[in-house]
Parts: structure tokens; sequence; C-alpha cells
């Protein structure tokens, strides 16, 4: 099995990056439950702007296996209100990687 990031760019309809950020717990936590393949998420903002969301998932079946039913986190479909434009969605196999003991910003 290989391990597969998700990226999805896009843009946020202005006025709306507070609450997008606010409603992001609430919507990952609901994705993990219904697809428990991600084992990560990251939200970035580029400098030009716009946001690419990295989530990272055990297995590539898993990750396509999400982004073809997203549809049925009610969490998921209400936090994508606040997305203006999609830059679009692809997967990446993961074929070589390196993750430290603690990650910078890890709470634990």
């Amino acid at each position: 099995m290989t391990m597969a990031i998700e990226l999805a760019r896009f843009t946020v309809k202005p006025g709306t990056e507070d609450t997008l950020l606010a409603e992001r717990p609430a919507m990952i936590t609901a994705l993990r439950q219904r697809f428990p393949g991600c084992v990560a998420a990251f939200l970035t903002r580029e400098e030009d702007g716009s946001w690419l969301d990295i989530l990272v998932w055990r297995t590539r079946a898993e990750a396509d296996e999400a982004a073809a039913r997203i549809d049925t986190v009610p969490e998921a479909v209400s936090w994508f209100r606040h997305i203006a434009e999609s830059g679009g969605l692809r997967h990446v196999e993961v074929r070589d990687s390196w993750i430290a003991d603690t990650l910078v910003g890890d709470p634990r």
C-alpha cells in the first residue's frame, strides 16, 4: 500500500476567512470519522492569497473514495460554501518519506 497526499487549491469568498478557519476543526473531525484513512490535514495560505488544503491518506484508494463521497459529510459540504473558486483536486502517491518524531507546533 502506498500513502497518498491530496492537494486541493482554492480561493475563499471575501469576508469568510475567519469562519472558514473557525469551522475547520469540526469539518476535519467529521471527515475523519467518515473516512478514517485520513491521517493528517494541513490548511495553507499561499503568497497570492489562494489556499492549498493538504490531506494525507493511508492509501490512494482511501483518498479516492473520500473524494468521490465527500458529499456524504454534511460538515464538509457546509465548509465548501466558503470556497469562491476551486483550482482543482489531485492526488499524489508518496514514494519516499521521513517524519520527525515531534513536529514543530505539535500540541503534545
